[in-house]
């Protein structure tokens, strides 16, 4: 089932990753819409067709820059996101390249029929993006963090699926998307993440990256979460001497065969990592073409068949188990299961998980207790309650 293991270690030199980005003293931390902002105006700048709509998010999504830029280009909707689809797809066939940008739970969220029939359906050259994707949302909590996204785009006809992983790969994605010709759907982040890849780090439609060199298992990652397996795979080889190669899957459709089956060739273990469902995304995409080809044991890292809830970003994160001492516990199972040894029906990584967000939930309820007079259950004296009625 495996190759011979290749001399190889270590971060690939021609990725050109900042390497002053994995300590922690230098790291630079960037929304990821951030780099979709700036995408949109250089965008802009080389094809006087495109044009954006906003489900009044222009700030958030950070389209207000080519609002500013390209005020005649700038289409807000207001809070229409199933309009926004319908019209970007006329639009699309009279020659513009249109972007709509709203919050991933409205769009595609709200509205995925309309993408569905207007957009796909006809093949229209329509790029949507979906902003504040993921749990590191944080304190708007469930309705607003859009975890099954991927999933549900990935399996749309015709649709191309981009998951880059810092501000510079999304802004590469941005413009990848406007210069072809299809549906696109670019997701993004709220949160500041770390910057680690540079204008010259390779970005191509379709083509899975090797971001570092490893014989020992696979982790294949999407997003901002790419950065925490880097991490993970550093502390395996430093720590417990195995070399992880690490891929980052920017595209999850058209997915990248190739890469994923010489890696199963080559190392014979895989971890999927993504800030969305364990299911049906980029796990269900590596899960499906290992069976397909060359079934190897397989540990699928995300959000597990639940909603999120509210909290801070960081503290979410681990929560669910999205950081890097959870890929290493994933990693160190996987290699279990490779060798043929048994473990726990209940991976580590997911109890371990689970311990972490009962501790935050017991936290955020201690603090609201606290703040709450007794009157209302809680803790702080009734004497704090303040009378509404005016004298």
């Amino acid at each position: 089932m495996t190759l011979k293991p290749s001399t190889k270690k270590g971060l690939n030199p021609a990725m050109h990753l900042l390497p002053q980005a994995f300590d922690s003293t230098h790291t630079k931390y960037v929304p990821t819409r951030d780099g979709y902002g700036e995408g949109l105006v250089q965008a802009g700048t080389i094809d006087k067709n495109v044009v954006v709509l906003c489900a009044d998010l222009s700030e958030s999504t950070r389209s207000l820059p080519f609002k500013q830029t390209f005020p005649d280009r700038f289409i807000q909707m207001g809070v229409s996101e199933q309009s926004m689809a319908s019209i970007a797809a006329g639009m699309a066939l009279t020659g513009k390249v249109p972007f709509i940008s709203s919050y991933a739970t409205f769009s595609p969220g709200r509205n995925w029929e309309q993408i569905r029939t207007t957009i796909a359906l006809n093949n229209t050259n329509v790029k949507i993006a979906g902003a504040h994707a993921g749990i590191s949302v944080g304190p708007d909590g469930a309705t607003h963090q859009m975890i099954e996204d991927i999933a549900i785009m990935r399996v749309m006809p015709n649709m191309r699926v981009l998951v880059p992983c810092d501000k510079e790969e999304t802004r590469k994605a941005t413009l990848t998307a406007a210069k072809l010709v299809g549906p696109y759907y670019l997701r993004f982040a709220r949160e500041k993440s770390p910057v680690f890849t540079t204008e010259k780090t390779p970005f191509t439609l379709g083509h899975a990256e090797t971001y570092r060199f490893g014989n020992d298992l696979t982790i294949v990652a999407a997003g901002p979460v790419l950065y925490e397996a880097l991490l993970a795979a550093e502390t395996l080889s430093h720590k417990y001497r195995i070399e992880a190669r690490v891929i980052n899957c920017h595209t999850i459709k058209p997915f990248d065969v190739q890469t994923i089956v010489l890696a199963a060739k080559e190392t014979g273990a895989f971890v999927t990592i993504e800030e969305a469902q364990a299911v049906g995304g980029l796990g269900g995409a590596v899960a499906e073409t290992l069976t397909l080809t060359i079934p190897v044991p397989l540990e699928r890292m995300g959000i597990q068949d639940r909603f999120g809830e509210s909290g801070e970003p960081r503290e979410l994160m681990e929560g669910f188990g999205l950081t890097a001492s959870f890929i290493i516990q994933a990693a160190r199972r996987v290699l279990k299961r490779k060798k043929g040894e048994r473990v726990p029906a209940l991976p580590e990584y997911i109890a371990a998980a689970r311990k972490k967000l009962e501790c935050m939930q017991k936290n955020v309820m201690k603090k609201a207790l606290n703040q709450t007079p007794k009157k209302w259950g809680g803790k702080k004296p009734d004497s704090t309650l303040k009378s509404r009625t005016s004298v």
